[in-house]
């Protein structure tokens, strides 16, 4: 029996694409058993191939080396069976790529909203390149009849009409049908496991990621680590997965070229057969070369498929400003993020939280981004000690949706009070404020730990039994998930309130300085947020 292979069906106008040009160049990299069946028609809708292309994607491909490539007659029936059937063998049989580009007319309208007489030149030429006169003749040069033929289309015909038919009078969705299948059945609902062992050592927050994918890759052989720098030669530029690839083998922790699309897009196909990729982009700064995929493809896939096929993926993101990082690796990119509807995603404060997740997001059949603040990695940052923590045991895991009250208080009907609804590096700001303003018994920190699913229950307790409530985020504060909590917040407590929910976050500005004196200024800070939780309070 023949090794698989994978078949990748694309038309000749797709091939100007940026993400196909790293998909070609990983698949000569790396000699996957692939092809690439290349249709060219010389069309894109209005737009021919002298206006838009400077090769064909036979020329295009010389320049992958590893990328054997041939051109054929797609018109000619005998040639494209013969060359194909050569092709898949051969991939079968040395598992190494290739590219198979099939000239073919264009015979039909690209759309019915716009006909092609409008902007054709070429339909009598297309019209003479008809493969279907072609293979009729072809048959009839081998026996086959008049009747025969006749009799081959006239059950071809049945059948569409049939299915045509069957497709008309089949029910319409229900309306309820437009709410299923958003995500797939997760089996972690609870959280289990011991999070604070006797006897374990505390450790910074980058080292319970690290272990934690270290005891699943040990458990679970389909699982993968891979993205630009986490190989055995560094581990990571954070050294997060340092070790990983000395412990198991450049096969599942690998080094991928700079190119985030292929980084988020290939989970597609990895989780397709049965692989658990990990895979990570280095600074959330470089995740819009991937948005393209996350969004078109991870995202939706379960959604579109009625459920039947998931992407099972997670996603590591490093996120944050500190130390003048400058404007490339400094930003907070969740808002765009959450927007992206499909996805799982998870914004921890502290290791131990990190560690649950990862191992919830392992179990999780649906698509996963973790957030991982970069100023959290080593509590560096003044005032970040809390986010190490003991390393949870090996069988902890944290479900998503499920909000942490860090600093809880009691009801109070003479004091002012206030809920703090915060996640990330905000948790520390929104700690060591209310410690420094001596207002540890009035002010009340909720821990998001995941941005979707939201604990709604969780923050709407607290608001509606503090009667003020303040947002603390990172991003700039306009136009963004915080906002936009701070407004479902408002809407939903609306009566419980003493004052209008409030929030805080980075100034407005299109990117984060390299100075560390603006860095400062920019971003919020323990001060920061004192002023503004008295400012609340005095409402």
């Amino acid at each position: 029996m023949g090794q698989g292979i994978v078949v990748c069906s694309l038309g000749d106008a797709s091939i100007t694409e940026g993400e196909v040009s790293e998909a070609f160049q990983m698949v000569a990299l790396k000699q996957l058993p692939i092809i690439y069946l290349i249709q060219d028609n010389d069309w894109d809708i209005s737009a021919n191939a002298k206006e838009t292309r400077a090769q064909n994607a036979y020329e295009y491909a010389q320049g992958f080396h590893g990328l054997e490539a041939i051109s054929i007659d797609g018109t000619d029936f005998e040639e494209s069976y013969s060359t194909l059937e050569k092709v898949i063998e051969t991939v079968r049989t040395e598992q190494r790529p290739f590219l198979v580009h099939a000239k073919c007319p264009l015979l039909n309208h690209h759309t019915s909203g716009v006909r092609m007489e409008f902007y054709r030149d070429d339909l009598e030429e297309s019209q003479q390149r008809d493969p279907y006169p072609k293979f009729v003749k072809l048959m009839k040069a081998n026996g086959f009849s008049e009747t025969d033929l006749d009799d081959i289309e006239h059950d071809i015909r049945e059948n569409v009409k049939s299915d045509y038919e069957a497709t008309l009078t089949s029910d319409d969705p229900k309306p309820e049908d437009l709410f299923t299948h958003d995500f797939a059945p997760t089996p972690i609902t609870e959280e289990v496991g011991e999070r604070s062992p006797k006897g374990a050592e505390k450790v910074v927050m980058v080292d319970c990621a690290l272990f934690a994918i270290e005891e699943l890759m040990q458990d679970h052989p389909e699982c993968l680590l891979y993205g630009q720098d986490v190989g055995g030669r560094l581990g990571g530029v954070f050294r997060e997965a340092t070790t990983l690839a000395q412990k198991f083998g450049d096969h599942r922790v690998f080094n991928t070229s700079i190119q985030e699309a292929f980084i988020v897009g290939s989970t597609v196909g990895m989780s397709a057969v049965g692989l658990k990729p990990i895979v990570e982009v280095q600074f959330a700064d470089y995740i819009w070369p991937g948005l393209n995929q996350l969004f078109t493809e991870v995202s939706r896939s379960c959604y579109l498929s009625e459920g039947k096929w998931p992407v099972s993926m997670i996603l590591r993101v490093p996120i944050g400003a500190y130390g003048s990082g400058g404007p490339y690796h400094s930003s907070s990119v969740e808002s765009v993020v959450t927007n992206i509807r499909g996805l799982k995603i998870a914004y921890p404060s502290n290791g131990a939280d990190l560690k649950g997740l990862m191992k919830a997001t392992y179990h999780d059949p649906n698509p996963v981004v973790i957030f991982e603040h970069k100023g959290l990695y080593w509590s560096k940052v003044p005032g970040t000690k809390g986010a190490t923590s003991v390393e949870p045991a090996k069988d902890y895991i944290l479900p998503f949706g499920k909000a942490w009250v860090l600093q809880e208080i009691w009801l109070k009907d003479n004091e002012e009070t206030l809920s703090i609804i915060t996640y990330g590096m905000g948790v520390h700001w929104a700690v060591n404020a209310s410690a420094e303003l001596g207002l540890q018994d009035q002010i009340e920190i909720v821990d998001l730990r995941t941005l979707h699913p939201l604990d709604e229950e969780t923050i709407f307790k607290s608001v509606k039994k503090c009667k003020k409530c303040l947002v603390v985020t990172e991003e700039p504060s306009d136009n963004t998930f915080a906002r936009a909590l701070s407004g479902k917040i408002q809407e939903e407590c609306f009566q419980y309130l003493d004052a209008p929910v409030m929030t805080i976050g980075s100034e407005n500005m299109p990117a984060i300085p390299l100075n560390s004196t603006l860095e400062e200024t920019m971003i919020p800070s323990t001060e920061k947020v004192k002023a503004k939780i008295n400012a609340l309070l005095k409402y």
